[in-house]
């Protein structure tokens, strides 16, 4: 029986090779355990498995069923409050709404961990699994760090989502994609699938793969990833030169400018590259060379293939100029390094990468960044030196990034969303009015976010590792991560600000008045030159680096470009900073709050829509637009771009009611409506949000009604909301789980929905 652990109680043998700044909190991992489980447990364990399996091609969402069984043994809970049904035209009555709070807080009450945090599935991407089994597999680790119970839910995720067709896609909704269908096949072989699975289903993705170019159609990260294993040669990959490394920082191309995603990646990537690693060539590989091909591998063209992809993989085509450089470093510039003196250039380029992923690596206490620099930064600690401390360091690390649930063990996006998460449950417990009922679980809440704040910047000499302060920075997960980000540190100062107004007795004391200083402090460092505010970093080069953008899948990576989500953050953060110490850096926080809501309003596009970067996608800018304006002191009356918010927000209201989007919006970059017109319960609470703080009450509250009714209407006997389609989203085309928003934004909009509308005078 699988069991999630939280902390110290996570560490268990692992301890001399785990670092952590405050005791493991937040951490959450998953264990086998052998204890004897009861017939009643293991039985709803395996209808929860079944039930999505049998449902996995209509619904492909995991509802994180074995944590909230876990949970349910370990806090048993009834709640005696009757659950609420509207009918469709029946009036939304205060009783009806605080009933309908008190049983989802109730609720979730029970799936707060006791740290402080919600823990909840962050998978939804299909690349990342195979990347961690490439590495284990080349490294011999495989059977030694994966027990035969991990590899054995791997296998369940896998056949769970593919596909009908065969193929699997970049993520859990997407279509079939070379990139998902060779990587997942080229697993399933690796953990011991045979060619022919008696299923058919392994049989079936080769087909897929086969009919539709064949293993050379897969994207650059693929071959990569193919090439380290043996089934592909490293000739036909497009150049990632080393030497970048050595080049000086004005250069507008230099990695130091890149956003951190793109250069943690590349950074090992060149290193593998520059070394031409190949693991050892065992019967497996011999035969996934017949297998992936269709011609024999001696036969295969290389140098063709170097910038062969799928049309199903190609959402970002390589323009001609990127064409043209990766044929002149391959032809021209890479034969050089074969041969002295360029070699020892080489050398020196592969010895300062492998400084700069030791750097990453001890300052995130060996998590990194994101999954996939993860194992690539574990392989080549591993190359560098197979006995090494920090290969042995990396390995529990592994642990921290996978998720089970009833569709199988997956690798999560990040090592959690932790503080994300727990600083929006706590501005949306509060928003309901009913804090004063549940000031045990917001202590713990205010405790979490008060350890998982960054309380250092990273040692050294920022700019030679290219690093942006961090001392007063939330992350995005925990304080071991400890990468900062502008909306993190934005959500979790409005959280702590908040728990500040509330009695001490009941939450907890308010964070130290120099901690909240830190934190406005990244925060005004992070605006940029035009007002707007990126990710982890200021934008550090220009917009058309992303010609050269090597990565076909994805968009938008290779700078970190402003966001209106991370504005809009910021400049309610800052707001509600001021209104608490209004002397505090006076001009400066003015100042930057004007700067940034002049990005917000150029950012807004003529139908009134932003676009959303981060959340599926409309909805969920536009309760960032408007919610960044109104803080600042926008109005709908004052404010044309809020009037144009609302009008667009209303013109994609259901004729049912609600809202429901499709993640082919931020695909497609235009409004996308779920298949069958139906309301999303997350896209319906944010445009609800939206729509409230801009004043809609007020000119007409149907629509705000229609959305409450459907909110109220889908809350399931428990107190529990369903898990529906996918909700997250990062570089325009690849989706990813916020699990905890099910319960958090229903929570939010309901609560402010009974605050302004039914309690307002």
């Amino acid at each position: 029986m699988w069991r999630l652990k939280f902390g110290k109680e996570s560490v268990g043998d692992s301890g001399a090779w785990l670092r952590s700044l405050n005791n493991h909190v937040g951490r959450q991992v998953w264990e086998f355990c052998s204890e004897s489980v009861t017939p009643e447990e293991l039985s709803k364990v395996e209808m929860a498995r079944q039930s999505f399996q049998d449902h996995r091609f209509h619904k492909k969402h995991s509802s994180d069923l074995l944590m909230r069984i876990q949970f349910a043994k370990e806090k048993q809970f009834v709640t005696n409050l009757p659950q609420v049904k509207l009918k469709e035209f029946e009036d939304v009555k205060e009783e009806a709404i605080v009933t309908t709070l008190r049983r989802a807080l109730n609720f979730y009450s029970t799936i707060q961990a006791d740290d402080g945090h919600w823990p909840g599935d962050y998978g939804g991407p299909m690349f990342l699994l195979p990347g961690l089994v490439i590495t284990l597999y080349v490294t011999g680790a495989l059977n030694a760090v994966l027990s035969k119970e991990h590899q054995y839910e791997i296998c369940r995720y896998l056949y769970n989502h593919q596909n009908r067709d065969g193929g699997w896609g970049l993520h859990i909704e997407g279509p079939s994609t070379m990139f998902g269908t060779v990587l997942n096949y080229v697993t399933l072989r690796l953990l011991g699938g045979g060619a022919e699975d008696g299923q058919g289903a392994v049989e079936k993705a080769r087909e897929w793969i086969l009919e539709h170019g064949s293993a050379t159609a897969i994207t650059s990260w693929g071959k990569m990833w193919l090439s380290v294993l043996g089934a592909y040669e490293w000739s036909g990959n497009n150049p990632l030169p080393p030497e970048v490394w050595l080049c000086p920082y004005f250069l507008p191309v230099h990695p130091g400018r890149m956003w951190c995603h793109c250069r943690m990646v590349y950074l090992p990537m060149s290193y593998l590259y520059g070394k031409r690693f190949v693991g050892p060539i065992t019967p497996t590989i011999l035969s996934l060379r017949k297998e992936l091909y269709s011609v024999p591998y001696h036969e295969v063209d290389w140098n063709k293939a170097r910038n062969t992809c799928a049309k199903e993989d190609l959402y970002y085509p390589h323009p001609l100029v990127q064409d043209i450089l990766w044929t002149s470093l391959h032809y021209l510039y890479e034969p050089m390094f074969t041969h002295w003196p360029c070699k020892s250039l080489r050398e020196k380029a592969l010895h300062t990468v492998m400084q700069h992923i030791h750097y990453e690596d001890e300052n995130t206490r060996y998590i990194c960044i994101g999954p996939v620099n993860k194992v690539m930064n574990m392989l080549c600690c591993w190359l560098e030196d197979p006995h090494s401390e920090s290969f042995k360091l990396h390995i529990p690390r592994i642990l921290d990034y996978l998720w089970i649930a009833e569709d199988g063990m997956k690798m999560q996006g990040y090592n959690g969303s932790q503080l994300w998460d727990t600083s929006f449950a706590v501005q949306a417990i509060i928003a309901t009015g009913l804090a004063d009922e549940y000031g045990s679980i917001l202590r713990k809440a205010h405790d979490f976010i008060k350890y998982s704040q960054v309380l250092e910047d990273c040692p050294g000499d920022l700019n030679f590792w290219y690093r942006h302060i961090s001392k007063g920075a939330w992350p995005f997960s925990t304080a071991d991560h400890g990468w900062p980000i502008s909306d993190c540190t934005s959500e979790g100062l409005k959280a702590v600000l908040l728990l500040s107004t509330l009695p001490p007795v009941a939450v907890g004391e308010p964070l130290d008045v120099m901690r909240l200083y830190d934190a406005v402090n990244v925060i005004l460092s992070l605006q940029n030159v035009d007002g707007g505010f990126a990710t982890y970093e200021l934008t550090r080069s220009y917009q058309w680096l992303e010609l050269i953008n090597p990565a076909e899948t994805f968009g938008d990576i290779v700078i970190d470009y402003p966001y209106v989500e991370c504005t809009s953050a910021a400049i309610q953060a800052l707001a509600s900073f001021k209104k608490l110490y209004p002397e505090h850096r006076k001009e400066e926080i003015e100042n930057c709050i004007g700067r940034a809501v002049e990005f917000i309003e150029k950012m807004q596009a003529a139908d009134g829509s932003w676009y959303g970067s981060w959340g599926i996608c409309f909805t969920y800018a536009g309760w960032f637009g408007i919610k960044g304006l109104s803080a600042a002191g926008r109005t709908y009356i004052n404010s044309s771009n809020i009037r144009k918010a609302c009008d667009f927000l209303l013109s994609k209201e259901l004729a049912t009611g609600g809202w429901g989007e499709s993640y082919l919006s931020c695909q497609n970059k235009v409004y996308t409506i779920l298949e069958g017109n139906r309301p999303h319960l997350i896209n319906t609470s944010w445009a609800m949000l939206a729509l409230i703080e801009a004043g809609q009450a007020e000119r007409d509250p149907t629509p705000l009604r229609c959305a409450a009714r459907i909110l109220i209407n889908s809350q399931m006997e428990d107190g529990d909301f369903p898990q529906e389609e996918i909700m997250g989203v990062f570089n325009k085309n690849c989706m990813i789980s916020y699990s905890a928003y099910r319960n958090i934004f229903p929570i939010w909009a309901l609560g402010e929905y009974h605050y302004r509308m039914l309690q307002s005078p």
